[in-house]
């Protein structure tokens, strides 16, 4: 009997979670505080390429191309500037940006765009002692801790902490967080975005957001970014919630997101990082709102934030829509009579404005004929 042997080729694609921030030395170390790290982790039984993958903080800096590999199981560790960051352990990749000491919304992307992982702290990390030298792990898909000892854990495995409810010890590295399953709903949609308003874009820029359900959804942690030039992700906070059949408005001023006029787009994402819904657009007209409908996206000079799209004098958007599924500052718009017929008029027959050419052409050609015939008669009469 013959056996071949064949190497295990590391995968491209990664779910949700397979690859994640595992830690994060923020504070950097004992002797130097510059020297920064940082280190992912893979949940799966299988090696992962990261050519093409990148990490990358909201404001810009680090920015991260990540290539190389990640063994099944396996730490990947980037170190800043040098592979003196964390001494005896040999960097997989270095890298070059400070991480903000106040806090920073790191982001993990795969090869095809697709957000993989994220960290919000943009207002404070979630752990990590600056004086101790403490390192920030992660316990699981959403908490975290400081590490046991100054300078923590690099390539290994995440300190043992105690669980109170059971009384046992459990490893933090979140192997099995990720594989639980959570129910989302689908039917949250983009609905309708102004990018280019007739006053001031930094001012009165907004877009909507849509929940189609029959009950009320939380929007904890979903995202929404646009796509096109310096990229702003808006996470919504934790009370977020949107009604049944009912819109959610978010301006400019609150979300950070700036819709570029000459082009841009939208992608509205899941806590587990699923891109659910998302538009794009070629240009903006002046004082038009890009609008949902059956048909596709279309620009209207009617705005309507807050409520159901209404028909008007439109142009074919030039755009697509793209969907996988058939604080406090935010503004909900409630209370309209009309919004259990939402996308109501989706479902309407359209009467035609004008008649069939073909009909144009028969009537014009009896009318002709009947002058002709009347012409004729009267010409014989006379002579």
């Amino acid at each position: 009997m013959l056996f071949l042997f064949l190497p295990v080729l590391p995968i491209q694609a990664a779910s949700p979670l397979d690859i994640m921030i595992n830690e994060i030395s923020w504070m950097g170390e004992e002797k130097n505080g510059n020297d920064e790290w940082l280190e992912l982790y893979n949940s799966t039984n299988l090696p992962i390429s990261l050519d093409g993958w990148s990490l990358k903080a909201a404001d810009g800096t680090p920015e991260i191309k990540l290539s190389g590999e990640i063994s099944a199981n396996g730490f990947y560790l980037l170190e800043r500037t040098d592979d003196d960051s964390v001494p005896g352990i040999p960097a997989d990749q270095i890298y070059k940006g400070a991480l903000e000491n106040n806090g920073e919304n790191l982001e993990l992307y795969d090869d095809k765009g697709n957000l993989v992982d994220f960290l919000d702290c943009s207002s404070k990390w979630s752990a990590g002692d600056n004086i101790t030298k403490q390192t920030m792990e992660r316990i699981d898909s959403k908490n975290w801790q400081n590490s046991k000892n100054a300078g923590g854990t690099p390539k290994a495995k995440n300190g043992i902490i105690n669980t109170a409810e059971s009384g046992s010890q459990s490893s933090s590295t979140p192997t099995q967080e990720k594989s639980k399953s959570l129910a989302y709903p689908s039917g949250i949609v983009i609905n309708e975005i102004l990018p280019s308003p007739e006053g001031k874009d930094s001012e009165e820029e907004w877009l909507e957001i849509f929940n189609q359900n029959d009950l009320e959804t939380s929007l904890a942690d979903w995202k929404i970014s646009d796509i096109t030039g310096v990229v702003k992700t808006y996470t919504f906070p934790e009370e977020t919630k949107i009604p049944a059949k009912e819109f959610l408005v978010l301006t400019r001023p609150v979300s950070k997101i700036t819709l570029n006029n000459e082009g841009d787009g939208l992608k509205l994402i899941r806590p587990d990082g699923k891109t659910v819904d998302s538009v794009e657009y070629v240009r903006a007209p002046k004082g038009q709102s890009f609008n949902r409908t059956a048909e596709g996206w279309v620009w209207s000079d009617i705005l309507t934030p807050g409520s159901l799209n209404e028909d008007s004098e439109t142009e074919p958007g030039v755009g697509t829509i793209k969907t996988d599924e058939t604080n406090p500052e935010f503004q909900v718009k409630e209370g309209l009579a009309a919004v259990s017929q939402s996308f109501e008029k989706s479902q309407r027959q359209k009467i035609p404005n004008s008649f069939p050419p073909y009909l144009i052409a028969a009537s014009l050609a009896v009318f002709s004929g009947a002058v002709i015939f009347s012409l004729k008669r009267l010409i014989s009469s006379k002579n």
